[in-house]
Parts: structure tokens; C-alpha cells; sequence
């Protein structure tokens, strides 16, 4: 039953990519490079990434508009093991590990603003639960809500950049210097080190694609709303970056952890750090309500295939919604942010999430090759093969990068996907012997 339109399709894909990050985490880009040209530039480039992801979703989404995103496509241009193996970390590390550490950052701004004396464990807890429910009740009112809060969230950033550019005085000279070094390697490699938090705060776009099967039209609509989104999204990281570096110049915004607060404090006091501080809680909440809405589509797929429990893969006969799946990510999400290790476990989703970009985008050559959905979506990716390579290469390098600087995190999080593999083969023996014994 397709239920949502291009509206709430772009605030999906807007949604899961825009959570915290964008209000606190600007300054580890400020402490790799250390002029405004720089800093802004890389963000910039992490744009023109996120863009060729976009361009790539949408061709996929184009070209087969099922229910489970990257599952699907993974299964069908190489074997179902692929796609189990995608959606085996998606549940264990790379959805839920996510989920938990942005459920505490909600529920410490939460209290933070109400002075509610309760447990940020309990507080987490309940927002996970009271988004599991709506969502229950059907995609519609899942999208809707999600839909509000992303406006919600948009309104937060333009009033932060609003106010930043208005109101700021003696605002810091973005033109010089260009560098702070002369050109060399070691500032080419400073650079890079400035891009993967940055390609970190971009990445999400992927998640609308999990819902194909219930956006109306996908084949336009889904590439639309990635296309759209994602050009969204880039305006409103530089020009919030642009409000940082105007504000607090590079060397402040290196040595504050909270750049939006002190920006909004500089422009109108404690009043200020306050609003932004109800911005990040609202920016929290909606990452949360796009990842309880989007993910579980995955496992749902993986069910109806026989390759995980049949319970996942059934709908509520009224809402159609894959509640058995809501309610299992949110499980095992609440489960990792009360074991407190959730932080061990954000190391190691860099390096899966983003093995499966590369891998992901590598689909389109043997789908185009098989003529998979010719006639299906209107996007094809600009640039192909040259940008789809681009964007395998540097996805990968990301991994590579993760894995030099975190070698314990990320090879635990190889070791939970080669663990796939034997749970794999018993769920396909389990399917084969399904089969010939009814």
C-alpha cells in the first residue's frame, strides 16, 4: 500500500541524514584544518559526495523500487548471502548502534530543558517506545510525524543561521588566508582527516530507499526526493558551517565542543543557547522517528524471503505495517543504549556502513548490464562509470581510514559480519528443507 508522497519522501531523506551532528561536531573538522576556505570547502566536498550517493540511490531506486533499499538491490545484482549480510549488521551494529547513542543524546537535552529529574536511560527508553508506537499504527502517521519533526528541524537551523548572520558582531573574515600552510601532502592529509566527519554528518541518505514499496510512484518520486533532500541537506551544513566561522573564527570553533551553543549565545545570550539546545533535542527526536520508520522495512524483506524469522515478515491486517520488525530494532536499540557500550559500538558502524555504500553503488554496473528496470527510473547517474567509481573509491577509503585509526572497534564489527555468514547458511538450509517438506 503506497502511502507516502514526494513530500514526506524528501523529509525522510532529509531526516536521515540531518540528526546532532550538524550542531556539535564542526569543530573536529576545525582541528584538522585551520582556515575558514578550508573548513567551509570541505564541507563542500562532502556535499558533492553525498550528491553522487543521491544520483546513485536514485538510479537504483529507479531501477527496482522494492521494499528493503540496499537488501535488495545487493541480492539481486550479486546473492541473497550479500543481502543477508547487509541486513544482518544493519539490525546488530549499524542501524541500532546509531539509534542508541542518538536516543541519550535526546533524552540529556530533554531533561536538560525541562529540569525533570529522571534517569537518561528511562528518558531514552521512553521516546524509543512512544516512536515504535506511532509508527505502529501505520506508515502514514509514521511519515507525518517524521514529516513535522524535519520541519521542525529545518526551522531550528534557519533561525540558527538567521540569527548568526544578522546578529553576530565583529564577525570573523572568511577570504583569508587561503591556507595555513604552504600546499604540501601533510595539508592534503589534513584535509582528508577533515573529510570523514564530515562524510560522516552526510551520510543517512540511503535510509529512504528501505521504504521504496510504500512511496507513491517511486520511480520518480524516491529519485526526486533523493536528488532534492540531499541538495537540501548541503545548503543547510555550509551555510551553518558559514554561521561557525563567522562567529568563532577557526581557532574558537577548534577549542569549543559545542559550536552551535556558543554561536547562539554570542548572538543573544543564555537565551539563545537554550533555543538551540530545544533545536538539538527536536533534531534528535527526528533521526529516531525516521530510523524506527525506515530500517525494519529491511528485516521485513529478509523475512519474506525465508531468511530470518517468519514473525518479522508479518503486517498488521489493518495498518500493514511490519510491526514484529519495529519492534525488534527497537529492542535490541534500547538493549545497546542501556549496556552502555554504544560509544565501543559507533566505532565500528564507520567502517560497515560504509563498505556497504561502495559495495551498494557497485550494483548499478551488472544491473545496467542485465538491463535490470531499463525502462523503470528517469535518473541515470552523471558521469557513470567516472563518478560511481569516485564514490566506491572514497567510500572504501573510509573504511580503510576507519579501520588504521580504530583497528580493535572495526575488526570486531568485520567479525559480527563474517559471523553472518554460518547464520546465512543455517537460515538457507532451514528455507531449502521449508521447501521440500511442507
Amino acid at each position: 500500500m503506497r502511502q507516502v508522497g514526494l513530500f514526506d519522501a524528501t523529509m525522510v531523506v532529509m531526516g536521515g541524514i540531518v540528526g546532532s551532528g550538524i550542531f556539535v561536531n564542526a569543530y573536529v573538522v576545525a582541528r584538522q584544518v585551520h582556515t575558514p576556505i578550508l573548513i567551509l570547502g570541505a564541507w563542500v566536498v562532502g556535499g558533492i559526495m553525498a550528491m553522487l550517493g543521491a544520483f546513485i540511490y536514485a538510479e537504483l531506486a529507479g531501477r527496482m523500487p522494492d521494499v528493503g533499499g540496499q537488501y535488495a538491490y545487493l541480492r539481486e545484482a550479486y546473492h541473497p548471502a550479500l543481502g543477508f549480510l547487509y541486513g544482518w549488521v544493519l539490525l546488530l551494529v549499524i542501524q541500532t548502534g546509531g539509534m542508541a547513542a542518538v536516543t541519550v543524546t535526546f533524552a540529556r537535552y530533554f531533561l536538560e530543558l525541562t529540569g525533570w529529574r529522571a534517569s537518561e536511560r528511562l528518558t531514552a527508553v521512553v521516546a524509543l517506545a512512544v516512536l515504535t508506537v506511532i509508527n505502529c499504527f501505520g506508515v502514514k502517521l509514521g511519515s507525518r510525524v517524521q514529516s513535522a519533526l524535519m520541519v521542525l528541524k529545518i526551522a531550528a537551523i534557519a533561525g540558527l543561521v538567521i540569527t548568526g548572520l544578522l546578529l553576530i558582531k565583529n564577525p570573523f573574515s572568511l577570504s583569508h588566508p587561503v591556507f595555513d600552510q604552504p600546499p604540501s601532502f601533510q595539508l592534503l592529509a589534513s584535509f582528508g582527516s577533515a573529510m570523514i566527519p564530515v562524510l560522516f554528518a552526510y551520510g543517512g541518505w540511503q535510509t529512504a530507499n528501505f521504504i521504496a514499496a510504500e512511496i507513491k510512484d517511486p520511480q520518480r518520486n524516491l529519485a526526486r526526493a533523493l536528488v532534492v533532500g540531499v541538495a537540501g541537506v548541503i545548503t543547510l551544513y555550509v551555510t551553518v558551517n558559514l554561521v561557525y566561522v563567522r562567529a568563532l573564527g577557526p581557532l574558537e570553533l577548534a577549542n569549543t565542543t559545542v559550536p552551535a551553543s556558543a554561536s547562539m549565545r554570542l548572538a543573544l545570550g543564555e537565551h539563545g543557547a537554550t533555543l538551540i539546545a530545544f533545536g538539538i533535542a527536536i533534531s534528535t527526536l527526528g533521526f529516531l522517528s525516521q530510523s524506527v520508520l525506515t530500517a525494519p522495512r529491511v528485516y521485513f524483506a529478509m523475512a519474506q524471503d525465508g531468511l530470518f524469522f517468519q514473525s518479522v515478515a508479518s503486517v498488521n491486517a489493518r495498518t500493514r505495517v511490519p510491526v514484529v520488525a519495529i519492534v525488534l530494532q527497537s529492542i535490541w536499540t534500547i538493549v545497546v543504549a542501556l549496556s552502555g557500550r554504544y560509544e565501543q559500538i559507533l566505532n565500528y558502524v564507520v567502517s560497515m556502513d560504509f563498505l556497504f555504500f561502495g559495495l551498494t553503488a557497485t550494483c548499478i554496473f551488472p544491473l545496467r548490464r542485465r538491463s535490470i528496470g531499463e525502462n523503470g527510473g528517469p535518473y541515470r547517474v552523471p558521469g557513470h562509470p567516472f563518478t560511481t567509481i569516485a564514490f566506491i573509491l572514497i567510500s572504501w577509503l573510509v573504511v580503510a581510514n576507519t579501520i588504521y585509526r580504530y583497528p580493535a572497534n572495526s575488526l570486531l564489527g568485520m567479525a559480527i559480519l563474517l559471523l553472518g555468514i554460518p547464520v546465512y547458511a543455517l537460515w538457507h538450509r532451514r528455507k531449502h528443507l521449508g521447501n521440500h517438506h511442507p
